[in-house]
């Protein structure tokens, strides 16, 4: 009751205040005034509306290493905990960092589908299943909003692939449309009630999303009831009619978009309604209530949630996520014993996906770092053996540098620390005293002190001119031109050129330098400085790496091998052309397991990749990108102090070629998503094929029985126990199988879910809501939701081909 009249007044404060704006401010409150926030209209006592990318973290205003952001595990590993309530505390610690930096909207989270394995960004996406997807990420918003904090929901919708994602036409006939890739922004708004959504770049048959009236006002709005604003992602707006009419709110990044005057000249040419104006700033200005921006109007949060630590949850979340997928004769967890440990990414971590999406944690724990920590003096052996890039990446270990901003005469304007060699400032993310407008040239300035003796190869990576200095010596100074990259993230995130080669001895500390002169030609589409200063370290010979990890491996009791992905195969703005491990890290895992039959790998990439050893090893552990905790949540699942909680929220293919969805690249223009309504595990059962891991597949450290199974159209019970001899997690998965269908659908899905825990021997019961919808089909010729009735097999299971119990049950 408090809340609804808490309500009232806020719409009493939103209506009042709108009225006292003239034309001119409400479209001027519509643009943004910069890269990430709106402007304060103090006429009203409206603060300035800011907001951050997610999801992992919360960036801030600026993206500098100088105020650093938790950076939590890959929501795919999120996912894979299968746990809406871990993921509502994952929340809450992001409005809680999001309030920290003066953040009012989260800019998160990412409920897209992985449509195909291909997608680039898919480690930012939750699962293949709407279900799923659907659940987690109504956890995420309830958390962060129980925190005061905004969400938008991205994005809206099938942005499914990076490719050509500014322009592709995604063509969806209505029922997988409405059962697949709307279900998911369904069950969270109508669950979740998030204050914000962020309509995509891309088409859906024929409009543009950020213009999209049936989706947005008919559908979004309409019949799901959506009242939060709707802002556009960063410049997806592209029409001041058909955007205001398609129901888009806000259109970002500021200041020059195709609202503001040109709104404002829209409706005094008689082009658009000043209706339709105040209805898009009554949404901005709810928010604005919402989140204590707007003056006279009570915040729906007073009393925020009990601090949370930011490191604990980081490191739960992690090993909730791991997943083991395989564990033979009980290699896992670690016996008292002597370990190898290789590969280059052990030593350096990859704990989180490239892109908008990154952010800087004050530390991070690699799994180096974890297991030396954990394990007994002289217990622990590390070999490089393989390093998954063979290609040069920005600066990192051993380098100390800072930005060193210049305007036109040399003058030096500002400074501000660099984490690596890359810059990507964005907006106002320039050091302090610095403008876009005075900003002539940035010269990144440090030291760098090797780990290996040996040639060390430098270059850069971005367009434009470059100096670039070490050791005092000149090793290239020049101009890089555009290749035929289309999207800013494909050229920033491209390929780096390697510019020359300098002889250094390791621990010898040396100075370097990269000057970078701005261009005008080589701009940005908005207001942005992006290139990378690289380095590559001396390759020595591929193959001794392999022998010293195999003779080290040889004289160990276990040897543990970690294999990664790079930003150069998993990023946002391009997709994957294979799901091969880079470099010769699978030759490692061969020539290791082939001498230690106590092989475990640890695999560090945020979505599916090739495992052609799978059988070959004792154990798999998938560990994602597992954010900043990741090394110590590693040792914590290696050593057994925890246990691996996660299970796959996506099917895990043999070889991509097994994969019976895989089209990313449009033609003429238009991706068809001809699979219909079979896509994620659903496409694998009807093509009869079997994946390496199946859906929801994955071990814990004990064993479960099924006991009990009852079934109501609107409940089922079952009845567990664990036989094991430690407390455990188990995921009871409730999939639904029609028993002779009258209509086409996926042999079985994915109803509902529950987490169990219990100690040795204790039995749980659990009862699960059945939700109508999955007995619903969208009927095309009526429009509308359908009930299919008839018998259904309900099947308690720990994986989607793992069923323990089943009975039958009548709709």
């Amino acid at each position: 009751m408090a809340e609804n009249t808490a309500e009232t007044v806020r719409n009493t404060v939103v209506e009042a205040a709108l009225g006292k704006l003239d034309l001119d401010a409400k479209t001027r409150l519509l643009a943004g005034q910069d890269m990430w926030s709106l402007p304060a209209l103090p006429e009203i006592g409206l603060k300035s509306l800011v907001m951050s990318d997610g999801p992992i973290g919360v960036r801030g205003v600026r993206w500098t290493a100088d105020d650093p952001s938790v950076a939590l595990p890959s929501p795919t590993a999120l996912a894979a905990t299968w746990d809406p309530a871990l993921a509502r505390r994952a929340g809450r610690l992001l409005a809680q960092e999001a309030r920290r930096k003066g953040v009012h909207v989260l800019l998160a989270p990412t409920v897209n589908l992985h449509r195909t394995p291909l997608g680039g960004r898919h480690f930012e996406a939750y699962s293949e299943d709407p279900h799923l997807t659907g659940a987690i990420g109504t956890g995420y918003v309830q958390g962060v909003q129980d925190g005061g904090v905004g969400t938008t929901v991205k994005h809206f919708v099938a942005n499914d692939a990076e490719t050509d994602r500014f322009t592709v036409d995604n063509r969806i006939a209505p029922r997988p449309l409405r059962e697949l890739y709307l279900a998911p922004f369904e069950a969270i708004v109508r669950n979740a009630h998030p204050w914000g959504i962020m309509t995509a770049y891309n088409q859906v048959n024929g409009v543009t999303m950020t213009e999209h009236h049936e989706l947005v006002n008919e559908v979004l709005r309409g019949e799901w009831g959506f009242d939060g604003y709707n802002v556009s992602d960063w410049m997806a707006a592209r029409s001041t009619t058909a955007d205001i009419a398609g129901g888009l709110d806000v259109a970002m990044p500021g200041p020059d978009t195709v609202y503001g005057p040109a709104l404002a000249a829209a409706v005094r040419a008689g082009e658009v309604e000043e209706s339709a104006v105040d209805t898009a700033v009554r949404n901005v200005l709810r928010l604005a209530a919402r989140v204590g921006a707007l003056e006279g109007a009570p915040p729906v949060v007073t009393e925020h949630p009990a601090a949370i630590d930011g490191d604990a949850l980081a490191r739960e979340i992690a090993h909730r996520g791991f997943v083991l997928v395989r564990n033979e004769n009980d290699a896992l967890p670690l016996k008292n014993a002597t370990v190898a440990l290789s590969g280059a990414a052990a030593r350096d971590a990859r704990v989180l996906g490239g892109g908008s999406a990154q952010v800087f944690p004050d530390h991070v724990v690699s799994p180096l770092d974890g297991l030396t920590a954990a394990l007994p003096d002289g217990a622990l052996a590390f070999t490089v053996g393989a390093d998954p890039s063979e290609e040069l990446a920005p600066a990192d270990q051993g380098f100390t540098l800072r930005a060193r901003c210049r305007d036109a005469s040399g003058t030096v304007i500002g400074e501000g620390s660099l984490p690596n060699g890359q810059v990507q400032w964005i907006g106002d993310d320039l050091p302090a005293g610095v403008t876009h407008e005075a900003l002539a040239s940035i010269e990144v300035v440090g030291t760098f002190t090797p780990r290996e003796s040996g040639e060390h190869a430098f270059g850069t990576r971005g367009l434009g001119a470059f100096a670039l200095t070490v050791a005092g010596e000149t090793v290239y100074e020049g101009t890089q031109a555009l290749g035929p990259e289309t999207d800013p993230f494909e050229a920033f995130f491209g390929s780096p050129v390697e510019r020359g080669k300098v002889a250094l001895t390791a621990g010898e500390t040396v100075e370097v330098s990269l000057l970078h002169t701005l261009d005008k030609e080589f701009a940005a589409p908005l207001p942005a400085v992006m290139f990378s200063f690289v380095h590559l370290a001396p390759r020595r010979d591929p193959d001794e790496l392999i022998a010293e990890a195999v003779e080290a491996a040889r004289a160990a009791d276990t040897a543990v091998v970690v294999v990664a992905t790079t930003e150069r195969v998993e990023s946002e703005g391009f997709d994957r052309k294979d799901l091969a491990l880079p470099g010769r890290q699978d030759d490692l895992v061969r020539a290791v397991a082939a001498v230690n039959p106590n092989t475990v790998v640890v695999v560090n990439a945020g979505s599916p990749v090739e495992l052609p050893w799978r059988e070959d090893v004792a154990a798999i552990l998938l560990s994602w990108f597992p954010g900043q905790e990741g090394g110590a949540a590693l040792a914590d699942v290696l050593t057994g102090a925890e246990e691996p909680g996660g299970r796959l929220p996506t099917t895990w293919p043999v070889t991509l070629a097994d994969a019976p969805v895989t089209e990313v690249t449009p033609t003429d223009g238009e991706l068809h998503y001809s699979e219909g309504v079979f896509i994620g595990y659903r496409a694998w059962d009807k093509a009869g094929a079997v994946p390496a891991y199946p859906f929801g597949h994955g071990l814990g450290y004990t064993t479960w029985s099924y006991d009990t199974l009852t079934a109501t159209p609107d409940t089922v019970t079952v009845r567990i126990t664990n036989t094991g001899d430690r407390p455990g997690r188990e995921t009871v998965q409730i999939y639904l199988a029609p028993v002779a269908d009258r209509v086409e659908r996926p042999a079985r899905w994915l109803a509902a879910f529950a987490n169990v825990e219990a100690a040795p021997g204790e039995s749980v019961e659990t009862e699960i809501a059945l939700p109508r919808r999955a007995f619903e089909i969208w009927d095309e010729e009526k429009n509308d939701w359908t009930l299919v009735t008839g018998a259904y097999e309900v099947v308690a299971a720990h994986s989607l081909t793992d069923g323990r119990l089943t009975i039958t049950l009548e709709v």
